[in-house]
């Protein structure tokens, strides 16, 4: 008999169940704890006054006060509905600071576009907004005034958009140079830089979880949907081998990230928000040493984004000569792999697709065949990327 899929707000609704039940144990046991110490201290008492004193007498004639009513739990908001199929695009807080501009892209409901992914952090460690505030971020000068959260979730919110926030996380310029002690450093106490000269803060730093994952709630709090946490690993370029990190532990990377990605969604999920992280197109296929593992993270996700950029793969890759010749297929086996590491887990598939022209030129045919790669590979839809936020008419059409 072959079982009814699986709604994917049910899934979430399930997911978010299953944090309540761990956030309540985790009270029953701080509970328990609490009361037995005050036990502990009525006996001690009670042995030191000679275990014979009375209780006063309330008002009522009772011989104890009677307990206040204890206030029923507020419930938690519930999360926006995914779209049927997530067909998106990548916005720059520095495009949605453009006058008219956001609503642009907006229209591109018009032809078919149900899912806006805008930036909240970059990675020039820029964050888009200083209202809601975050303090950390005003005092280092990174909170800026690209666009107003709360105006931009309404707007999406008015056209039924669903408004996916991304958040860059470890590669962070602004931070790790104004506060030194947040970054990885070198063995001479100087903050590490990767080859293009830019900051990364460490990844063993609860103060550096707390800072981005305050950030993300301020944007929850202003309308946001889901949090996409980007750059959530380890540096890849420059020499990593002088990296220092101060705290660190004894355990896979992997393991280091997915206990983040569990402090985040700790924080996110009773806010009604999904919460979602962005990885590289090769991480299913093979150990990167970055801490990306798909089957390690994919439980604290609610969905997951591939960045399968055909013309990020190097000759031979996956048996083809060209990857970036064949697009669709390089797609469909980057997420064949994808499948087989996410098997067991309810964590959704998106991958971010080539909008841009890389080795190549990109056409409309380009864009499709990774489109129907995703389709065929049952992802809950796909996101496309250009840094430039150009992109191709007709790409964005439904089935």
């Amino acid at each position: 008999m072959l079982l009814e899929p699986l709604d994917p707000n049910e899934r979430f609704r399930e997911r978010r169940n299953r944090a309540r039940r761990r956030r309540a144990a985790r009270r029953l046991v701080l509970l328990a704890v609490v009361a037995v110490a005050a036990a502990v201290v009525a006996l001690g008492m009670s042995f030191l006054g000679g275990g014979d004193r009375r209780t006063a007498a309330s008002p009522s004639g009772a011989g104890q006060a009677e307990a206040a009513p204890t206030a029923a739990p507020e419930p938690e908001p519930e999360p926006v509905p995914l779209p049927a199929e997530i067909r998106g695009v990548h916005v720059t807080m520095a495009l949605a600071s453009l006058d008219g501009k956001l609503d642009e892209y907006l229209d591109l409901a018009d032809q078919g576009l149900n899912t806006l992914q805008l930036d909240v952090k970059d990675e020039n460690g820029e964050v888009a907004f200083r209202r809601p505030a975050v303090p950390l971020a005003r005092a280092v000068n990174a909170a800026r005034t690209y666009y107003d959260p709360r105006r931009a979730a309404r707007r999406a919110e008015a056209r039924g958009i669903y408004l996916i926030g991304r958040v860059v996380v470890f590669e962070d310029p602004v931070l790790s140079q104004a506060r030194p002690s947040m970054a990885i450093r070198r063995r001479d106490g100087s903050v590490w830089t990767n080859s293009a000269g830019l900051g990364w803060t460490n990844q063993y730093d609860r103060r550096v979880w707390k800072y981005n994952v305050d950030i993300a709630v301020a944007a929850v709090r202003a309308g946001f949907d889901e949090i996409m946490f980007d750059y959530v690993r380890f540096p890849t370029d420059g020499d990593v081998a002088s990296a220092v990190f101060a705290g660190r532990r004894k355990e896979h990377r992997t393991k280091t990230i997915a206990r983040f990605l569990a402090y985040a969604r700790d924080r996110l999920e009773p806010l009604g928000a999904r919460v979602s992280a962005a990885v590289f197109g090769l991480s299913a296929t093979r150990e990167m040493g970055i801490g990306q593992r798909p089957r390690r993270l994919a439980s604290q996700l609610d969905l997951i984004y591939p960045m399968v950029y055909p013309s990020h793969y190097g000759p031979g890759e996956y048996g083809l000569d060209d990857p970036n010749a064949v697009p669709g297929i390089t797609v469909a086996r980057s997420l064949r792999d994808f499948r087989r590491q996410l098997r067991g887990h309810d964590t959704l598939l998106v991958p971010w697709l080539q909008d841009f022209s890389l080795g190549r030129e990109y056409s409309l045919e380009d864009v499709k065949a990774q489109i129907l790669a995703a389709r065929d590979a049952d992802s809950k839809g796909f996101l496309l990327w250009n840094p430039s936020g150009v992109y191709t008419d007709g790409a964005l059409a439904g089935r």
